[in-house]
């Protein structure tokens, strides 16, 4: 078994340094994570973010949301999508589409 708990931690701390931050984490107990509750985000499975993903897209004028959202189910071959709204009247924003698991019906 991979230890996740380190690894996750080694993560985290890339990210701090990527971003300037260079404070000391304080570790209280340091206790094992078992690998069923998740994966470290470069070690996540692509079907994973597939499934669980959201899309930050530009949406270009002309398509509609609705239309954006039918093209990204035919790419991924996926039953189920959704859209957080329309920006039909904001060009340049991003359309935020989520796939998978918990996307209403």
């Amino acid at each position: 078994m991979t230890d996740v708990t380190s690894e996750g931690r080694e993560f985290i701390q890339s990210l701090d340094e990527f971003c300037g931050y260079n404070r000391k984490w304080l570790v209280k107990i340091d206790e094992p994570t078992d690998e069923k509750y998740g994966f470290i985000p470069t070690k996540r499975p692509i079907d994973k973010y597939i499934e669980y993903g959201v899309i930050n897209l530009d949406k270009p004028p002309g398509p509609t949301s609705h239309e954006v959202v039918a093209w990204i189910k035919r790419m991924f071959n996926i039953k189920r999508a959704g859209h957080g709204g329309t920006l039909e009247s904001l060009p340049g924003k991003l359309l935020a589409s989520r796939r998978g698991g918990d996307t209403p019906r």
